[in-house]
């Protein structure tokens, strides 16, 4: 392969509500945690270990609009995006932080319902959002 690649895939569930800045201009930024799970048993003693990893998750404009509407606290999401990693000193200490900035987004559960008095769909009916190709509608599509 000659170029790099650098994408990440997650499922999991929001560790927190997403948190909102908005910047002069309309652009806004998102931010919340997502859990995922890693499920063994362990060979010695039988016992089920179940390891659990946060990610940083970054979402912008539109999307993070999206999130905020309609994610809370424990849904479960499907992310596509990249590691992004900041560093920045405070307090004459350099911090370092990873971030996965995500560009697509699928609800896989959502406890919020969309906002007519209808109950919320089923998975299949989810909003997903993809942020980073343009949206094309073509009615010659054979199928």
């Amino acid at each position: 392969m000659a170029g790099t690649l650098n994408k990440v895939m997650l499922i999991g569930h929001l560790g927190d509500e997403v948190k909102m800045h908005y910047f002069d201009g309309g652009n806004s930024i998102g931010r919340f945690p997502i859990a995922t799970n890693e499920s063994y048993t362990n060979k010695q003693t039988g016992e089920k270990v179940t390891n659990t990893e946060w990610h940083n998750v970054v979402v912008r404009n539109k999307l993070a609009e999206i999130c905020e509407k309609y994610l809370s606290k424990g849904d479960k999401v499907y992310c596509e995006g990249r590691i992004k990693t900041r560093q920045w000193e405070q307090d004459g200490q350099k911090r370092y932080t990873t971030e996965i900035h995500i560009v697509d987004m699928t609800f896989l559960s959502t406890k919020k319902a969309p906002e007519s008095s209808a109950p919320a769909t089923s998975p299949e009916q989810q909003p997903s959002v993809n942020t980073d190709k343009p949206v094309e509608e073509n009615d010659d599509v054979p199928f």
